[in-house]
């Protein structure tokens, strides 16, 4: 059953066409990611799924709610964790979740046992009393997070919601996710440009570059469908066109004065394949991932430099704000 129903959208700022007709249906229960560089649509895209941004043409409907007609209840329906950080600094994390659950309309005597339940989950019922200010970029990760799902909403939307923390952070934020989707039964919709982190945590992933979905499918599908392992081989004359007549090779380039070859079960055939060239300097194998998938759609790599989404998600909130609920 899809929670999420998106035809035809699309969202330009002036002649930018930030989204270009995406069409993308997102099932109940699943953790989505939709991976891309800065620039490539994907605030943009949650933006107007949270009813925070008007699309230009299109339609999408969340649980059976139109974003248009019904943004209203679409806001109901939905929890966000912002890019930005969004929590009160001079409030405690319980005051922070408080605030919250009075402004989503949770009952006065299911208010207290449903914060305490969240901040069990996230394993900062030992700080609740403390002003937000002495947490942690992690601890104030996961205070979002158990805020964006206290008013147990369909669907929990998080941009980039490991941007700016350490690897070690990163990773037990990921593990704080999946368990409270687990335990909450909501959907999570997610934007990242870490593409290690998404093919672990994520149920299926649309790969997004120039406001257009590439590719839709689960990470390991998607990373099968680059036909083989990848060889890296450093030499001074590689003999490109002999390499490509292997009955075994799928493809070959050239990237940074390196060869990368893609081809059926590297193990068996590498050996015959190092033979034939000369003077080699290095060899590197490993199994495709999905930067490799994103390269091989869009001929670049996710990690170039390139501007943020159109405005960042407080400049969004403001203009929400200002034209009201």
């Amino acid at each position: 059953m899809s929670i999420i129903e998106i035809k035809s959208l699309i969202k330009t700022f002036g002649k930018i066409q930030a989204v270009r007709d995406i069409d993308l249906n997102i099932e109940k229960g699943e953790i989505f990611g939709l991976l891309g560089p800065n620039g490539a649509g994907k605030t943009t895209t949650i933006g107007m799924l949270c009813t925070i941004i008007c699309p230009t043409s299109g339609s999408a409907k969340l649980a059976g709610f139109d974003i248009v007609k019904n943004p209203a209840a679409v806001r109901r329906q939905v929890g966000i964790v912002f890019q930005d950080p969004t929590l009160d600094t001079v409030l405690t994390g319980h005051e922070n979740l408080e605030l919250h659950a009075r402004l989503y309309g949770v009952p006065a005597k299911q208010r207290e046992k449903r914060i305490t339940e969240m901040l069990e989950l996230v394993d900062l019922k030992g700080r609740s009393n403390d002003i937000t200010r002495t947490y942690s970029g992690g601890m104030r990760r996961r205070l979002e997070l158990a805020r964006g799902l206290l008013h147990k909403p369909a669907v929990l939307f998080l941009d980039e919601p490991t941007l700016g923390l350490d690897p070690q952070t990163r990773a037990r934020t990921w593990d704080y996710i999946k368990k409270m989707a687990q335990k909450e039964q909501t959907t999570v919709v997610l934007t990242t440009h870490y593409m290690e982190e998404a093919q672990l945590v994520c149920d299926r992933v649309g790969i997004i570059d120039q406001g257009k979905i590439m590719a839709l499918d689960a990470p390991d599908n998607l990373k099968e469908s680059m036909g083989g392992d990848l060889v890296v081989i450093r030499a001074k004359e590689p003999p490109l066109q002999k390499i490509q007549n292997l009955p075994y090779v799928k493809e070959v380039k050239l990237n940074d004065g390196a060869v990368e070859i893609t081809l059926k079960d590297a193990h068996l055939h590498l050996p015959e394949l190092l033979s034939i060239i000369p003077h080699v300097e290095c060899v590197e194998t490993r199994m495709p991932t999905l930067n490799d998938v994103f390269i091989k759609l869009t001929g670049h790599d996710i990690r170039k430099d390139s501007p943020e989404d159109s405005g960042s998600w407080v400049d969004s909130v403001a203009r929400y704000r200002q034209r009201g609920k």
